[in-house]
């Protein structure tokens, strides 16, 4: 039996996007195609559940860990959920805004629809807007 390379772990997008395909296989055998297995001195393959499973969990963004920021202090993450606050306010929060990299003093155009919130964000240095959209 000819020996097989061994292929790199698929991340991100790469990974759902090859599980996705794979739908109809095993999950011992999605996770060998995806790059998560070692060999053995004697040959044999062994499955990386855990660093599979691992891996498909960050690539859909949950966390599961509530890991300290780089100045030490805990804080919330990011949830990708939030509610209206008594006061009316829907508050999107430091984890949100940290992880797009906005900056105090950054503008938005805001558009309603039926089920969603569009924030298009005002640059008056560039042309292209970005777009952030929260669906309900």
């Amino acid at each position: 039996m000819p020996k097989q390379k061994k292929i790199e772990p698929l991340v991100g997008e790469e990974l759902l996007k090859k599980v996705k395909e794979l739908e109809a296989i095993s999950k011992d055998d999605k996770a060998k195609q995806c790059g998560y297995y070692t060999v053995t001195k004697n040959g044999i393959e062994r499955v990386n559940m855990m660093k599979f499973l691992n891996a498909l969990i960050d690539a859909e963004g949950i966390q599961l860990d509530s890991s300290p920021s780089a100045n030490g202090r805990g804080g919330r993450s990011a949830s990708y959920r939030i509610s209206v606050q008594q006061n009316g306010n829907l508050l999107i929060g430091a984890a949100y805004t940290k992880q797009m990299n906005l900056q105090p003093g950054d503008e938005f155009v805001i558009t309603l629809g039926k089920k969603h919130i569009r924030l298009r964000q005002v640059d008056l240095e560039s042309t292209e807007d970005a777009e952030v959209e929260a669906t309900a």
